[in-house]
């Protein structure tokens, strides 16, 4: 008589996150990652280059060409050479940012609202904690709080860019959670900077501005099978489109930048039903994503970072001096002690609230690493800063020392942690492509009972 076989036992346990993702996921990822690597480095390389002309002997002529006047004035488009970065360049690295985001939501290993909820959740907390720190620190001077908002944000580039470096072996998920975490945290800042850093607002130009986005993304929905198979006809067609909505964004007085993030939530995720195509295959705004995001990372924020970074410290004394702003102290410890607290406890509140715990091969100090990382304020925080103080002035160099100074002690202490996970992760690595099976016996030495 034969033993009935148990039925398996359904363990109802909670959902995981950060949840493995597909392979195709992890695939794009690590593309991502390696672009924005190359990025990473240029950024810090022109940004390296500017803070030393600019405070070499030959410093004027620095601030000559980043202060160099071209343009269009009636068109309101007379702008510096630094000002073209900051509101024309930077516009492709958020066109990338809102490509990203949406397709994250729309395709990505994030549709589901249990997976997205808990790097959403922690880039609010990301930008929460961090700004209540800086206004804790400067008390109530009615002439620093502008600057608030000024720690709130990551760097894409630069945080990819070292965990590209150093974490060769982390999980896959983890680095999933790194880049939407930076993705949704600049979005919160750009939004930021639409609500709380315009004074006047154009109603004309920021109407044709929302008209032309609107004909951008019906030519894109309507068209993204002959977008997808003609490459140039983006260029001949949208790019005209997409141009004219950024100026008369521009000329609305609203930061220029948003208009890249809005024509990027127009482009299609997925194929159209009736074009008869794979959905398996990339669609419109991965292809986007992969022709433009060499443009973002090797040229716009990179050009960007060379203009904003470049600040005259004044020798010793005036380094001295700015580590001894209050303005200074409060961006420092924002960004390198409120960046991972915010993420860190928010994270643990979602997954006890929500119930959804971390994957088990996972520990908390892994996301301590990435929280140290989203530390890396740079260009966006540099950006904010541009539009917190007055150019020139003591706070508007005080701000760019503070930025680049936590920038690399955030980069430096994730370094530090990562390292030592990613050794770990690569022991477990190896160990397992010796037993794959996990039963402790090498595999070589296994034999089916057929072979036996």
């Amino acid at each position: 008589m034969s033993t009935p076989t148990p039925r398996p036992v359904r363990s109802r346990r909670r959902s995981a996150f950060p949840a493995r993702g597909s392979y195709r996921e992890a695939v794009r990822i690590d593309e991502v990652l390696r672009k924005e690597t190359v990025g990473g480095m240029l950024l810090v390389a022109l940004a390296a280059v500017a803070i030393v002309w600019a405070n070499s002997p030959w410093a004027e002529s620095y601030f000559a060409v980043r202060d160099f006047r071209i343009g269009y004035a009636p068109w309101h488009l007379e702008l510096t050479l630094g000002g073209w970065a900051a509101d024309g360049l930077l516009a492709i690295f958020f066109f990338l940012v809102g490509l990203e985001l949406k397709r994250e939501f729309v395709a990505g290993d994030l549709r589901q609202i249990r997976t997205a909820v808990v790097p959403i959740a922690a880039a609010v907390g990301g930008v929460a904690i961090p700004a209540l720190i800086y206004l804790a620190v400067i008390g109530s001077d009615p002439g620093l709080r502008g600057g608030w908002a000024i720690p709130t944000a990551t760097d894409i580039a630069f945080a990819v860019a070292v965990l590209a470096l150093i974490g060769s072996h982390l999980p896959g998920p983890l680095r999933i959670f790194l880049l939407t975490l930076a993705v949704v945290d600049d979005l919160i800042a750009i939004g930021i900077i639409a609500l709380f850093y315009t004074d006047t607002i154009s109603l004309l130009p920021l109407l044709l501005s929302v008209v032309a986005i609107i004909v951008y993304g019906l030519i894109a929905q309507l068209s993204r099978r002959f977008f997808g198979l003609h490459p140039a006809a983006a260029w001949l067609i949208l790019l005209p489109i997409g141009v004219l909505a950024w100026a008369f964004m521009h000329a609305s007085g609203i930061h220029a930048t948003i208009a890249g993030v809005l024509l990027g939530f127009t482009i299609p995720v997925l194929h159209h039903k009736h074009d008869h195509i794979d959905d398996a295959g990339p669609g419109l705004a991965e292809q986007f994503e992969h022709r433009f995001r060499p443009l973002s990372a090797g040229l716009a924020v990179p050009v960007f970072a060379f203009f904003s970074a470049g600040v005259a410290i004044g020798g010793v004394e005036g380094f001295v001096s700015a580590l001894a702003d209050p303005l200074t102290i409060a961006i420092i410890a924002a960004l390198v002690v409120g960046k991972p607290i915010g993420i860190l406890v928010t994270t643990w509140l979602v997954s006890k609230i929500a119930r959804i715990r971390l994957d088990p091969a996972l520990r908390w100090i892994d996301l301590s690493g990435v929280g140290l990382l989203a530390g890396i304020g740079f260009t966006v925080s540099l950006l904010v800063a541009e539009l917190s103080f007055a150019p020139g002035s003591a706070e508007h160099g005080h701000a760019k020392v503070a930025i680049l100074l936590a920038s690399v002690v955030a980069a430096g202490l994730a370094t530090i942690v990562l390292t030592v996970r990613n050794r770990g992760y690569r022991k477990i690595s190896e160990r397992d492509a010796v037993d794959a099976d996990g039963d402790g016996i090498p595999d070589i030495y296994q034999q089916d009972d057929g072979e036996r």
